[in-house]
């Protein structure tokens, strides 16, 4: 019933933060939905009325509950998909800093009373010996009540609006996600909800040992690793103080303090000890069981023609992209038309997403490292660069099967990028050699400028050069980029890599990865 209570106290705000809108009387807290016009606003309020009718008849116990109408039901969503589609329609025309909060809210609100009112017709409000309930159950889960339908329309409202909203936006949403999840554990029974982790975890005849079965863990296997030619420097765990003292003593004064590894410093971790990330049952257990929407990038790098974005499932994500092992399979005879097929695919990755905003529980997997809370130094050849002071670090997850790869680039922000899962290649170039880092400039309206013309890739020949491309390199700028000066390193799973501001780095996934990034000034 907490969830029910959540719905209902939604649909109250937003109906009366509507009206309050349309009768001019709102509060300056209330204003933001005016930005929207008064005919979006009192459509969107008109759908939170019918919706709180429907939950007053919910609550009334001579209500016959399978003569709710349906087909009203549907007129609902239908408007409120209408908001959801005109909402977004707006997100085009702006670029995304500049988007008026008012429609990411007008997005955000009409996703939440979507959500209601599916979750209406759902069995994870009831109590199933409720009589009468699993003839509402069936009069409302023709279409509505599915639970991939219920967590796409959250799960959208948090990639692509944000969540906005003071007052409801995303803290609702969480609660709403949490509370379903508790219920959905509750009403779902042991053999329905491991279900999809056994059947992508049959082991196939014939694999290798570090292949998932039952209990397993992602594939360690690297199809190529680059040798390592000069190390970065390498630590123990250093206390907070000691690396401020790191920092504070650079060798070279006009460069700073240089890129550092620092073993052990997240060894403690749940997501390394008894909440582990390299183990797919796990991440399946927090996304029900992989049903929640994430964004990945296709392409090997967002620089290559031919790279796209797109929003899927979480286990479609493992299932297709991570991991072919764990990939299901019609029967042991497709074995290797199956695995033909996964090596065709296009690489997949989760890139630079905020996903413990979105999955809260595997934010509580990890905490942010001291060194977040250092006083670093500004950027040593362009000031210019330096941001304004965070109040926390940002988080950043990176997850992708072998061979992902980050172009060459340099960050606004000093970085402290631990590995979890998997090895991860890095070559770092110092901020003293940005001139002949060939930087890209402004490109299709998006600027560039972090990011170089080179691939080290290409350069070393550990890729070859694709068909489109347009950069024309010759084999003399080839030679002259290799005598550049760098360091390079391995990433072990429990490594933290200390990247300073303005170092240019590239970074290249070796197995199975999961890193977290932690931006901070």
């Amino acid at each position: 019933m907490q969830l029910l209570e959540l719905c209902i106290g939604a649909v109250s705000e937003i109906q009366n933060e509507c009206d309050a809108v349309i009768s001019g009387t709102y509060q300056p807290e209330d204003a933001c939905l005016a930005g929207c016009g008064h005919a979006l606003v009192d459509l969107l309020s008109r759908q939170a009325h019918q919706i709180s009718t429907y939950y007053q008849e919910l609550q009334t116990a001579n209500t016959n509950p399978t003569e709710i109408p349906i087909e009203k039901q549907r007129l609902i969503l239908k408007r409120l998909d209408d908001l959801i589609s005109i909402s977004y329609s707006k997100f085009y025309a702006y670029l995304f800093r500049d988007l008026p909060v008012c429609w990411r809210q007008l997005y955000t609100d009409a996703s939440i009373l979507k959500f209601c009112i599916n979750v209406f017709g759902s069995p994870y409000i009831y109590d199933r010996n409720t009589e009468n309930s699993q003839d509402l159950q069936g009069k409302f889960c023709e279409t509505t009540c599915e639970l991939s339908e219920l967590l796409k329309t959250l799960d959208l409202a948090l990639i692509l609006a944000g969540a906005a909203g003071e007052k409801r936006g995303r803290r609702w949403v969480n609660k709403a996600l949490e509370l379903l999840h508790i219920v959905w554990r509750e009403t779902t029974s042991a053999t329905d909800v491991s279900a999809l982790r056994r059947s992508t975890k049959r082991k196939k005849p014939g694999s290798s040992s570090d292949e998932p079965e039952i209990g397993g863990v992602f594939s360690t296997s690297e199809p190529f690793t680059p040798p390592i030619k000069h190390p970065i420097n390498c630590v123990n765990a250093l206390s907070m103080e000691k690396f401020q003292v790191y920092m504070d003593n650079p060798l070279n004064s006009k460069l700073g303090p240089e890129p550092l590894i620092i073993r052990g410093a997240i060894d403690h971790w749940p997501a390394l000890t008894t909440n582990p990330w390299n183990q797919p049952s796990y991440l399946l257990s927090q996304t029900f069981d992989g049903r929640r929407l994430v964004p990945v990038e296709i392409g090997r790098s967002y620089v290559d023609e031919g790279w796209g974005q797109k929003i899927i499932t979480f286990g479609e994500f493992l299932r297709e992209y991570i991991d072919s092992s764990l990939a299901e399979t019609q029967s042991n005879s497709d074995d290797d038309t199956a695995l033909a097929t996964s090596q065709k695919r296009p690489i997949a990755y989760l890139a630079q997403h905020p996903l413990f905003t979105q999955l809260p529980t595997l934010r509580n997997d990890i905490l942010i490292p001291d060194y977040c809370y250092t006083a670093p130094p500004s950027h040593p050849t362009e000031p210019s660069i330096d941001q304004p002071e965070l109040d926390e670090p940002l988080l950043n997850a990176w997850f992708g099967p072998p061979g992902t790869i980050t172009p060459l680039h340099n960050d606004p922000y000093h970085n402290i990028l631990t590995q979890v899962v998997g090895r991860k290649y890095l070559r770092l170039y110092s901020p003293l050699e940005t001139e002949r880092m060939q930087a890209r400039g402004r490109e299709n309206g998006v600027e560039m400028g972090n990011t170089s013309l080179m691939d080290v890739g290409v350069v070393e020949g550990w890729d070859t050069v694709l068909e489109d491309d347009e950069d024309g390199h010759t084999d003399e700028d080839l030679a002259a980029f290799k005598e550049i000066p760098f360091l390079d390193c391995i990433l072990e799973p429990g490594d933290a890599l200390y990247i300073p501001i303005g170092w240019w780095h590239y970074v290249r996934g070796l197995s199975v990865s999961f890193s977290v990034s932690f931006w901070w000034n």
